[in-house]
């Protein structure tokens, strides 16, 4: 009696752990993986004195996404240790690099300076301090071809994205695309497709440009693109602004400040979370946001 009283007891306990066990497993698995919560950095020089207020600063608003300028005049170490603080913190580190005359092949030898720093780079770095993505803020449409010739423009802009992301995948690394949120608005010279559609065709995940400073506002304006990632099973992150802008006070928090603008992105989070592609939010930029959180409000 005794020995069938153990039996059903061990029985019933492995029961127990298989199923605690596989109440744990979604929770290692690549699905639920956590969402970025992104900054730009593009005053690099700052990593050289200032990595303990950056990363602290990090931590204390949840961010574990930085993309950060690739700039040859500061040394690899400077990225190394910082990249390494960084990992040991749980924030990820991705390579920064871009400018509308990026759109334009004669520029091409820019794209492979950063591609080639970036190989170098990776090659002399321990694994822990190695960048864990690439990330592209191109923009041609500040161009003045944009107006006087677009299709050649375009043309050019899709070679040397192709370049980019070719690029990018040699190095074992993902790639992920800025893009204005009305880019889904054109159409390429053939009228295939949106713009939008396919430069995500190309790239492993988009950042979409949503500048405005109400979460409805917000949350519409990325609407077509993130359905855009989803149909083609990539990845969309929602961006809003903190710096002063000529255009009006409704496109940036800088207004509102750090306090509202938290309000605002937990209920973005919260509508885009239904989409498939969505991956979370990026914040433009780190000096600008900070001095948001700096002035109190």
């Amino acid at each position: 009696m005794r020995n069938q009283s153990n039996h059903r007891f061990y029985l019933l306990l492995a029961c127990c752990l298989l199923f605690l066990g596989s109440l744990a497993l979604p929770f290692n698995s690549a699905q639920a993986q956590p969402k970025q919560k992104a900054t730009w950095f593009w005053d690099t020089a700052m990593i050289k004195e200032s990595s303990e207020d950056i990363l602290s600063f990090a931590f204390a608003n949840g961010v574990n996404t930085f993309y950060l300028q690739m700039n040859r005049d500061v040394r690899p170490e400077y990225y190394k240790s910082f990249i390494r603080q960084a990992t040991a913190k749980g924030i990820e580190v991705h390579v920064l690099g871009g400018s509308p005359s990026w759109s334009l092949e004669s520029e091409r030898y820019r794209l492979e300076i950063f591609l080639d720093w970036i190989a170098a780079y990776q090659a002399s770095a321990a694994p822990e301090e190695r960048f864990t993505g690439v990330h592209i803020d191109i923009e041609p449409h500040v161009l003045g071809k944009w107006s006087t010739n677009r299709s050649s423009l375009i043309k050019q802009w899709q070679s040397n994205v192709r370049f980019l992301a070719d690029g990018a995948r040699s190095l074992n690394l993902p790639i992920t695309a800025d893009i204005p949120f009305w880019l889904y608005t054109y159409n390429l010279p053939d009228d295939s497709m949106s713009m939008s559609r396919w430069i995500i065709s190309k790239v492993d995940a988009v950042v979409v440009m949503a500048y405005r400073d109400q979460a409805t506002n917000i949350y519409n304006l990325a609407i077509p693109e993130m359905n855009e990632a989803a149909e083609l099973g990539k990845k969309a992150i929602i961006a809003v602004e903190t710096k002063s802008s000529g255009e009006g006070n409704f496109i940036t928090f800088y207004e509102e400040g750090s306090s509202i603008m938290n309000e605002q992105l937990q209920q973005v989070d919260v509508m885009a979370a239904q989409h498939a592609s969505y991956d979370g939010l990026a914040i433009h930029e780190y000096r600008a946001w900070k001095d948001l959180v700096d002035r109190g409000n």
